[in-house]
């Protein structure tokens, strides 16, 4: 088998591809939304950070961005995302994986993937692809695959 999955993902939803060889075209396999990935922490309900006490001590202090309610979207998004491409390999639907997405996005799908999924990532494009039209991507990959 020589299909590969490209996933196209952002925060706002994402894309799952297959390119069957060189020269084949890409098709798309799924279109996956997530319209709450748009969302800002204030459109959340969260308009300023959670607050949490000291492990030592008696005070308080406010939580960081990894805690904030969008990131918390989107790393659940991408646990979402990476257990879609787990099934696929499990059911042997491709034989290589590309990733595409923003580079902190990215870095989250990179740490939801199961290692064996993740050895069967073949390239990584840390761009922005989320909204392009499906005609255009094809140029975008040329760096990290044939299609």
């Amino acid at each position: 088998m020589t299909n590969t999955w490209i996933l196209v993902a952002h925060r706002g939803g994402a894309r799952i591809f297959e390119s069957t060889g060189p020269g084949k075209g890409l098709g798309l396999i799924r279109d996956i939304p997530h319209p709450s990935g748009r969302l800002k922490n204030q459109d959340i309900g969260a308009d300023k950070p959670g607050r949490s006490f000291d492990s030592h001590g008696v005070g308080r202090h406010a939580l960081g961005k990894e805690h904030e309610p969008t990131e918390q979207l989107a790393e659940r998004f991408a646990r979402e995302l990476a257990g879609l491409l787990d099934e696929g390999r499990t059911h042997r639907r491709y034989a290589q994986l590309v990733l595409v997405a923003e580079p902190r996005f990215l870095g989250m799908l990179r740490a939801a993937l199961t290692p064996a999924t993740a050895a069967l990532v073949v390239a990584a494009l840390d761009k922005d692809l989320g909204d392009i039209d499906a005609r255009e991507l094809p140029k975008h990959l040329e760096g990290v695959l044939r299609v």
